[in-house]
């Protein structure tokens, strides 16, 4: 059976419950410790960006079947200021805060599918998804 849950993500607070409802669907379809911990990482690094750079957002947690193949889909998404270069915003080491840069490239690499649509001025949708 599917779930879906959309969070407003508004403050730190937020983020925290992201976290916490992004293990709990990981742990219902069987993700292995490892994998759980990529995905809340994951999901951590994009609900902070969306709230420190698009002002706030949601994200939907969606579970997956595919046959035999159980995951999460998450799809972060805010009105903020958008991504002027998308190729260079997901480099490590690039960012436009005081972070570490390591937030996008890093989601990119924990997630099984990563996909970011940016429009200058409109705002920012992050889609990531996790496989068993």
């Amino acid at each position: 059976m599917q779930k879906t849950e959309t969070i407003n993500i508004q403050s730190s607070g937020d983020v925290v419950l992201v976290r916490q409802s992004v293990r709990q669907f990981a742990v219902e379809i069987g993700l292995s410790l490892v994998d759980q911990t990529k995905i809340v990482t994951a999901a951590s690094e994009l609900a902070r960006n969306t709230l420190d750079y698009g002002g706030g957002g949601t994200v939907q947690l969606e579970t997956l079947q595919d046959g035999r193949r159980r995951g999460i889909k998450l799809t972060f998404e805010d009105q903020g200021p958008g991504i002027p270069d998308i190729e260079l915003a997901i480099k490590d080491g690039f960012t436009t805060g005081n972070g570490l840069g390591m937030g996008l490239g890093g989601a990119k690499r924990l997630a099984n599918e990563f996909e970011i649509q940016s429009v200058v001025g409109e705002g920012t949708r992050v889609t990531i998804v996790r496989w068993k």
